[in-house]
């Protein structure tokens, strides 16, 4: 029998627009209480490819980088409040809870974008859409920065990502 785990808190404030949603933690980043805290991730890498010209904070300071994140528009959070699973795989996540985005739209006014981390996310875009009380708002589904990903290289994934960002408003053109 799998634990009932928690997720963790939503990285947002009132200037995110591009809010970028995964399924459930992994092991690690529930351990740390740090989103895509191993290693081998690729989303901070991506982050940082995006804006080359802002050194992210160093995977110990946290809460350095979450303002990183806010500063640029961003804001981070789960598709999933808790689940049961053994593992990091979202193949292993039963029994799960969707977080309440209800209060998404009022917490985050300027918000133009939701991207999906992945297609366990994605699974649930349309059910975030009503939640938020828009029936057209735009939502995106990106590769997986997951190192499970692995059929997707960097630079492949960093393009889709990038297109987002520019889609959202937040990167110019390149």
């Amino acid at each position: 029998m799998s634990t009932r785990l928690l997720g963790l808190p939503p990285v947002v404030d009132e200037g995110t627009r591009l809010l970028i949603l995964g399924s459930f933690p992994g092991v690690q980043s529930l351990q740390l209480q740090q989103y895509y805290a191993h290693a081998q991730n690729h989303f901070w890498g991506i982050l940082q490819a995006l804006w080359p010209g802002d050194a992210l904070p160093a995977r110990d300071r946290y809460g350095e980088r979450c303002a990183w994140v806010l500063g640029r528009g961003l804001g981070i959070w789960d598709v999933y409040a808790s689940c049961e699973r053994a593992g990091s795989l979202d193949s292993a996540i039963r029994h799960p809870v969707v977080n309440d985005f209800t209060a998404l739209r009022d917490r985050c006014p300027q918000l133009r974008l939701i991207v999906h981390n992945g297609g366990e996310s994605f699974r649930h875009a349309r059910a975030v859409r009503t939640a938020l009380g828009v029936a057209h708002f735009p939502l995106v589904q990106l590769p997986s920065t997951s190192p499970a990903n692995a059929s997707w290289s960097f630079e492949r994934k960093l393009a889709a990502w990038r297109e987002a960002a520019v889609q959202a408003g937040i990167i110019p053109l390149p």
